[in-house]
C-alpha cells in the first residue's frame, strides 16, 4: 500500500467535503510515536459525513466489501491503494474523541492529518479487545507502547473511564504497573 498516494486521496476528500475524521489504529500509533507495522488505514468519521465520503471513495475505485451500523471496509483492486477501514462516530463518546483529534505532521512534514488523542486511541484499542478477545495481545502490546511514550502526560481519569466501560479497570492498574505510568 502506497501510503502516501492514499492519504493525500483521503485528505484531499475529507477536506473537499467537509468529512470530521481521525485517524485510528495503527496508524495513528505511528503518527503519535509508537510506531508500528500496518497495512491498511483505520479512520474514525462522523456518521453524518459517511455517504460523502463512501461517494469519494468509490469515485477513485474502491469497493465497499463488508459493512455494518458501526464499520465498514473498502478495498481497491489496485493492490497499491490497500484497504481502508472506517469506523462510524455516532455515540458521545466517539463524536467527542473526533473532536478532540489534533492536526499532526506526517511523511516528514509533507502533509498533516487528524489524529485522535494517545487516550481516545487506547480507548478504541480497549472496546477492539471487549469486542474479540483473540487481539488480546495485539491490542495489549499497542496501549503499552503508547503508554510508554506517553506516560504520565496521558489523562487517566478519561482512560479508566474507557476500561470502566468493559469491566477493564484491573486490566489498566496492572498495565501502568507494567508500563510505570
Amino acid at each position: 500500500m502506497d501510503f502516501e498516494r492514499v492519504l493525500k486521496l483521503l485528505l484531499d476528500e475529507c477536506a473537499s467535503h467537509a468529512v470530521r475524521y481521525g485517524v485510528i489504529g495503527g496508524f495513528a500509533l505511528g503518527a503519535l510515536g509508537a510506531a508500528r507495522a500496518t497495512m491498511d488505514v483505520d479512520l474514525l468519521v462522523h456518521q453524518e459525513d459517511l455517504a460523502k465520503l463512501d461517494e469519494a471513495l468509490a469515485g477513485a475505485g474502491y469497493a465497499r466489501f463488508h459493512h455494518t451500523e458501526n464499520f465498514s471496509q473498502y478495498r481497491h483492486p489496485d493492490a497499491g491503494w490497500g484497504r481502508i477501514d472506517i469506523l462510524r462516530a455516532f455515540r458521545p463518546i466517539s463524536l467527542a474523541m473526533i473532536g478532540r483529534a489534533k492536526e499532526m505532521p506526517i511523511f516528514r512534514g509533507a502533509m498533516s492529518i487528524r489524529v485522535l488523542e494517545p487516550e481516545d486511541v487506547i480507548g478504541l484499542k480497549v472496546q477492539a479487545l471487549a469486542n474479540d478477545p483473540r487481539r488480546f495481545n495485539e491490542e495489549i502490546a499497542d496501549i503499552e507502547a503508547l503508554m510508554r511514550v506517553y506516560g504520565s502526560r496521558l489523562d487517566f481519569k478519561r482512560l479508566e473511564e474507557y476500561f470502566g466501560l468493559f469491566n477493564f479497570r484491573p486490566l489498566l492498574a496492572s498495565l501502568r504497573e507494567r508500563t510505570s505510568c
